[in-house]
């Protein structure tokens, strides 16, 4: 569906503007869900300096390639199909060519001005025991946990964004849940000293099972109804 302001043009008609040469209809499409694509990004790469490179790679690619957009699907899935993309891309350069990562510092000028997926800090250990759990999982079951999961897009609308079926999302949901059950009772278990407790120690942090989505720990960019 395409997202309209209160007042103003849908997204559609901003990306028909930008292809007929209006030159600020981008950026006002761009200004619409950056924040969220960004959320995306963070979240499936787990770096904020790559997500960045991912964001910016992916926003120009669609603004150059914007006449190509065939209105299959609404815009906002369009965009968010490009930003994974180049997320899971920046994912498998890392994989191949592992580099030391930077320490986290702050966020410069030009990273995108809206909340920041964190935790609150009384949740804190407990979303950097998640972020490493969401980090060791396979590039294409982290996607869609974080869709789904993390930024509550419906199963159908993820499955979109990604190009495959529904069953895929609802299969890869469900192994990438069981496989951070398993971390976060290993992790937890290392990290107070006892025997890690499996699933039953982390079921109270990961959805059981496809179909019933529960947030993870953090605060949630949850997708606007419309």
């Amino acid at each position: 569906m395409n997202t309209v302001d209160s007042v103003g043009p849908s997204d559609a008609d901003l990306l028909r503007a930008h292809v007929d040469g209006d030159r600020d209809a981008f950026g006002e499409l761009v200004r619409r869900h950056r924040d969220r694509l960004w959320a995306v990004a963070l979240r499936t790469i787990g770096d904020r300096e790559e997500a960045a490179d991912a964001v910016q790679d992916a926003l120009l690619s669609a603004h150059r390639n914007a006449a190509r957009f065939r209105g299959d699907s609404a815009v906002t899935t369009w965009l968010h199909r490009i930003v994974v993309n180049a997320s899971l891309d920046r994912i498998r350069r890392r994989q191949a060519h592992p580099t030391v990562p930077l320490p986290d510092g702050s966020r410069s000028d030009d990273r995108p001005s809206g909340v920041e997926p964190a935790a609150p800090a009384a949740d804190h250990d407990t979303a950097l025991v998640v972020r490493q759990a969401l980090a060791a999982l396979p590039a294409d079951q982290r996607a869609a946990i974080v869709l789904v999961d993390i930024q509550g897009y419906p199963v159908a609308e993820a499955a979109e964004i990604l190009e495959v079926a529904v069953g895929t999302i609802k299969s890869r949901c469900a192994r990438g849940r069981a496989r951070m059950a398993l971390a976060l009772g290993d992790l937890r278990g290392r990290d107070h000293g006892h025997p890690p407790a499996g699933n039953q120690d982390a079921a109270e942090t990961v959805p059981s099972g496809p179909g019933t989505p529960q947030p993870l720990p953090g605060p949630h960019d949850r997708r606007d109804q419309k």
